[in-house]
Order: C-alpha cells, then structure tokens, then sequence
C-alpha cells in the first residue's frame, strides 16, 4: 500500500494553497478536500442509531444531509436528525407494508414531507407527512420489490421494479401506475428483477438488473412492453455463459454524472462499465468481498464517485480507489454478519451504512487510518475460499428449478386467496397493475428466468429476516 499520509499531506497542501492565492473556487476546494484519500481512509463509526427490533434494510439522505429515513423488516419507518446527536428518531410510523421494507426515499423537493417505500410484499407505498403521518398504496408488483428510483427534482415522478419482471412508471399526480414493460429474454422468459437506478443527467434513461448476468439501459420514449428492445446492455464475457454458476447483479448504480455504471453480482466480484462505451466489457473490477447470503448493495463514494463501497457477508465494509482499484479503508460494519447498505452523504465524507444488526451506524473521517493490511488479507483470503466452495456445492439446476415453480405455484395460489378480501380502492390498483398481465398469471410458473443458486429468491429466502 501507498504511503496514504504523505500522498494526502501534499495533495491537501496544494488544494489549501491554491484556494488561499484564489487560485481555486470554493466548491472545487470542497469537493477535493471532502473526496481525499486521506478522509477516506480515516472513516471511523461515528455514531450508532438505535430504534428498530429488525434488520435494517434501507437507507437514504435527505437532498441536504441533515435527516435519514430508513426501513425495516420490522415494517416501520424512521426519519432521524442525526446532525443534532439524537440516537433516536425524531418520527416513527408503520409502513403499511405487511412484509420486509427493503427500500425508503425521500421524493426531492417535497420538504422532505413524502416517503416513497416498496417491500417484500410488492407493495408501492407513498407516506404524506402533515400533522400526521398518512400512507397509500400506490402500485402492486405480483413478486417482492427490492428497489425504487426517484427523478432527481421531481418531487412526483417515481419507477420500481419487481420478482415480477416489471417496471412501473408512477407519477403522484396521476391515479394509476404506468406499467412500462416487463423485462423478457430473447427466449420470451422473464427475468426477475431486483434493482433500478435512473442516469442523474438524463431523466429518460435508467438501468434494470436483475436474475441474469446482464446490466441493461433503457430509454423511457423508445421503449416497448417486452423489454426487448434495450438501449445498451453490459456483463463481463466470463459471466455471460452458464459454466455450473448462474451469476445474477443484485444492485447497480450509476455515478454522480451517469458516465458509469457499477454493478455487484452474487458470489462474484464488482464491475464498472462505461455506459459511453458500446463494449460490455468492463473497465475496472474490485475484488475482496463476499456477495452472497442477502441482496446486497454498491455505492459510489466521493463528489465525483472518486471511490467504490460495498459490504459484505464477512460483517465487514470495503472501500477501492475507484481507478487503481486498491482497497483503502476497510471497516467492521456488523456484529451479526453482513452489512447490507451503505449510503453516502450528498456533499460530505460521510457514510451511512446497515445490515443485520438493528441499529444505523453513521462514518466520519475521525480515525486514524486504515493500515492493518495483515487482517484485510486474512479475511480476503477467507472469503475467496468461502465463494469457491459454494460454487463447488451448487444444487443441481433441474432440482433448482423444480423447487422454484413449486414455491411459485404456492405463491400465485396465496394471492389469489388474497385478494378475495381486499377492499374497492385496492382491487383498482391491482386491476390497473395486472391490465397487461391477466393473460399471463398462469403462464408466470413456466415463463420466470431461473438460474442456480436462486431459486427461492422470490420467497425472500436471500434476504435474510430477523
């Protein structure tokens, strides 16, 4: 490893010189000094929130970084001032949703006053913050919804996508969900999906990913139901061939000015892929993690995505330099075991990050410097050896895929009894989900993209519950 102080000591002293001759404007001055190897690799567990009695599935700043909302598997949502010092939230209220909240925003520009959420259950909800907290469906997805994305300053535009294979388009004005597409291979199976993330500068683009190897871009005005015709689409060759290991991206992200895409894949490493580049071969790949027991997330770190993070089924967090690649701080994020979500701060060297254990831990460059490169090897090591070894004892693929239309059929039986007691209100939103799927219902078992390892995915088995 480089020698991090001195690297940082001088590039910080030329950033504090040319901001003191004016030679630097203010905000260049920030954004080099918040994104500086030298914080990073000084983050340090700052402090730790406590409320819920569940995993903590989900967390997102506010458009400032003063509030965090965050969701559970205890089905509650908290809003926390975590500026003040508050270990506790300053607002709590059920969810709604009556399975595991994996993911809580808030919509921009709304005053932070309306959290979008979805959940295993495959309920979209929306929560009005007034005197009162006030909370809706909006949108059904017939399989869990992992992932939502918002429309950067848009405080109504929202999409999601489902195990169902589906993408909505939701506008809060409007009194129906726009079904775009449901995402089908060229052998017409579908492909259960698992994140969504929208290009912050082009509002038209976002990326879906999902139970197959493939990262795939699509634009919102050429877009047609299938999911057929994609704009770009991106995964490593050594991936793109069933060899007794069916990778699958369990979370992609784009950078702060959408030029790059990251993707995370179960039981494999992380990739970044120019989204300029027709080539989908990827231009960088960080290794040392584990990526298995639970759906887990990637971010971008810095002011200009300078560095990539991830968790890992070790309990611990990783952090590379994004262009040489090198892990630089290296963090114990879990008592339980797997760390599940890291979300950055929108303009400071600050991390926010989640897991197993109940409680949010927040990260500030307050240490004294990653160095402990025998310990980060030992657990490399450790978890090379655990990702082998679980390839070697993959199930075979047929009784992989028998299980998995045996708790589908189970499933689809579970709904319809259910959704004989649903009220008016709700029966209109599943009718407008459902308008271009109704001929489909039965044809789900056979239809489902399946791949080894996964076969329970639907059943919320790699999500881990408390």
């Amino acid at each position: 490893m480089k020698d991090i102080k001195k690297e940082s000591f001088q590039y910080g002293m030329r950033s504090l010189n040319s901001r003191s001759s004016g030679c630097m404007r203010p905000k260049l001055f920030h954004d080099n000094v918040s994104s500086a190897r030298l914080f990073v690799s000084r983050l340090n567990k700052f402090t730790e929130l406590e409320f819920h009695k569940g995993c903590v599935n989900s967390l997102n700043f506010n458009q400032s970084g003063e509030l965090i909302v965050s969701g559970s598997d205890d089905l509650q949502i908290a809003i926390w001032d975590w500026t003040r010092y508050c270990k506790t939230p300053f607002l709590t209220y059920n969810s709604g949703h009556t399975r595991n909240v994996f993911q809580a925003k808030f919509m921009p520009n709304s005053n932070n006053a309306t959290i979008a959420s979805c959940a295993q259950d495959g309920q979209i909800r929306i929560g009005w913050i007034l005197s009162e907290v006030d909370t809706k469906k909006i949108a059904q997805h017939k399989g869990a919804s992992h992932k939502l994305t918002v429309e950067d300053g848009s405080p109504h535009i929202l999409k999601t996508v489902g195990e169902d294979a589906v993408v909505y388009h939701i506008d809060l004005r409007e009194s129906q969900p726009h079904k775009l597409m449901t995402l089908n291979t060229q052998k017409n199976c579908k492909v259960p999906l698992f994140s969504i993330s929208s290009n912050p500068m082009n509002s038209c683009e976002f990326c879906v990913a999902g139970r197959d190897p493939w990262a795939r871009i699509y634009d919102t005005r050429k877009i047609d139901e299938s999911g057929k015709e994609v704009l770009k689409k991106f995964c490593p060759t050594e991936l793109q061939a069933y060899s007794g290991f069916a990778a699958n991206i369990t979370c992609s992200m784009y950078n702060y000015n959408g030029s790059e895409l990251l993707c995370s894949y179960n039981d494999d490493d992380i990739y970044l892929f120019h989204t300029t580049d027709s080539e989908s071969e990827p231009k960088h790949t960080y290794k040392g993690h584990r990526n298995s027991d639970t759906v887990k997330g990637v971010n971008f770190l810095g002011s200009r995505s300078e560095y990539i993070v991830s968790g890992s089924d070790c309990g611990y967090i990783y952090i590379w330099q994004k262009d040489t690649e090198e892990i630089v701080n290296f963090l114990h994020g879990d008592n339980v075991g797997v760390v599940n979500v890291l979300e950055p701060h929108p303009n400071e060297c600050i991390l926010a990050t989640a897991g197993l254990d109940h409680e949010v831990k927040i990260w500030m460059p307050t240490g004294e410097g990653f160095n402990d490169l025998e310990k980060l090897n030992k657990q490399v090591k450790v978890n090379l050896e655990a990702r082998l070894n679980d390839r070697k004892r993959a199930p075979d693929l047929f009784e992989s895929q028998l299980i998995f239309l045996m708790v589908r059929h189970h499933q689809r039986q579970r709904r319809r009894r259910l959704s004989q007691n649903e009220d008016g209100l709700e029966e209109n939103i599943d009718d407008s989900s459902d308008d271009d799927d109704d001929n489909d219902d039965d044809d789900d078992d056979d239809n489902l993209s399946m791949d080894d390892n996964d076969s329970l995915n639907d059943t919320g088995a790699r999500c881990v519950q408390s």
